[in-house]
């Protein structure tokens, strides 16, 4: 019997045997060590203190914007000098500017909480009544409690102008990302500058032009139809622009195989280029509609305002939570300014609820489908193989590794 010779250690090897022979401790490679930590809530001690100094004993300050504008400013100076003693300059501004885009986040996510918590605050004294959600104002006045009246037409109003508008603008603003995207060209350059103007177009103007065009020279009768017209040339351009950004962002090398296997465009758009982005096409779905649902004075000019119930979109005025909230919160009466603030609270809960459904139909990734589609690619792909075996003369295979589904097992799958 021969014995292998035996295998020389490697550089790592013996670097491992070195270091553990020496008992030398393992490096930590956490981003947050505790100097870090130290120096941040020293650093905001620090100015803290000396901010109440300057403002209470030395100078006549005075004002919480200035006294947290100061704090912040002393804070960053004694953050970086604190830092400076073990980094060097490079590490010192990575550090500062880490701070900097850190607070500002803090300070976007406090704000949003602020206004969501007093918005339910304010509005905590109409929500818990079951008629706030299925009564309308047209029995109730600004005197009488909050058991009486609710926003049941808002409602109705909002849900049916947002369905039209959305009808309008999602296909709308599809073709015409896919067309700056695909057909690029003189006109696309001019689309694309047109689109990005108009993302910063007031809503007031589009009302104006709503009502100008529509009302006014066509003849047509203020409704839900003429606001939703509104709300969709607002949402057009925030939909056309984010989806052309997120179109941008396909690979090109995902539309070259397409076409290497034959395939022609609108194909390579509809099968490749749309599923890889169906995510990010959700998203700007959401941004759009996010910009609709929330404007006030288009739906003002081109629907007017009513306290009844108005189901019929294509005549007479109706009204959407934004509108109703402002009409409730300008009344000097505290259960019209209660019923604003409620109405405020169930707008906020409404956009909640479509940024949910939006993320549950577009948030599979490229390549994962439903079982559905799971089963219409099967039936696909058992027609194409018969198709085959038609033209070659031969029997067409009963089932082949194509036909079966990922979740289905090859050997429990019944002929």
């Amino acid at each position: 019997m021969t014995i292998a010779p035996e295998r020389p250690a490697t550089t790592a090897e013996r670097a491992v045997s070195v270091s553990a022979s020496a008992g030398e401790r393992r490096r930590s490679v956490s981003l947050l060590r505790a100097t870090d930590v130290y120096a941040l809530l020293g650093a905001a001690a620090a100015a803290l203190s000396l901010t109440w100094l300057l403002f209470a004993r030395l100078l006549p300050l005075s004002g919480t914007i200035g006294f947290l504008v100061v704090a912040y400013g002393l804070f960053l100076g004694l953050y970086g000098l604190l830092v400076s003693f073990d980094e060097n300059g490079p590490a010192v501004r990575d550090r500062l500017a880490a701070v900097v885009v850190q607070s500002l986040g803090l300070v976007m996510v406090v704000a949003l909480g602020f206004v969501v918590v007093f918005t339910l605050w304010e509005g905590r004294k109409a929500l818990p009544h079951l008629n706030f959600f299925t009564q309308d104002m047209a029995e109730a006045g600004p005197l009488d409690p909050l058991s009486a009246g609710g926003i049941l037409h808002a409602i109705v109003g909002t849900l049916e102008q947002i369905t039209f508008a959305l009808a309008l603008t999602v296909p709308t603003g599809m073709v015409c990302a896919v067309f700056l995207n695909e057909v690029p060209g003189r006109f696309a350059r001019f689309v694309r500058t047109v689109v990005e103007a108009m993302t910063a177009l007031p809503s007031i103007v589009a009302g104006l032009f709503i009502y100008a065009t529509v009302i006014l020279a066509l003849g047509f009768d203020r409704s839900g139809l003429a606001a939703s017209l509104a709300l969709a040339v607002m949402m057009l351009p925030i939909i056309i622009r984010a989806a052309d950004v997120v179109i941008r962002l396909v690979p090109g090398t995902l539309r070259e195989a397409s076409y290497a296997l034959g395939t022609s465009r609108w194909r390579t758009v509809w099968h490749v280029v749309l599923p890889t982005a169906r995510s990010g096409l959700t998203t700007s779905v959401i941004l759009g509609t996010a910009r609709g649902i929330g404007e006030t004075s288009p739906v003002l000019l081109t629907a007017g305002f009513t306290a009844e119930i108005n189901g019929d979109p294509l005549s007479g005025p109706q009204v959407s939570l934004p509108l109703a909230t402002f009409e409730f919160v300008k009344s000097p009466e505290p259960t019209m300014i209660a019923r604003g603030f409620g109405t405020a609270a169930v707008l906020m809960a409404l956009v909640l609820v479509l940024f949910v459904v939006a993320r549950v139909i577009g948030g599979r990734g490229p390549g994962q489908l439903t079982r559905r589609q799971e089963h219409r690619r099967v039936q696909a792909s058992r027609h194409d193989a018969e198709r085959f075996a038609a033209r070659s003369g031969r029997p067409a295979p009963r089932d082949t590794p194509m036909d079966t589904p990922r979740d289905t097992p090859m050997d429990t799958r019944s002929e």
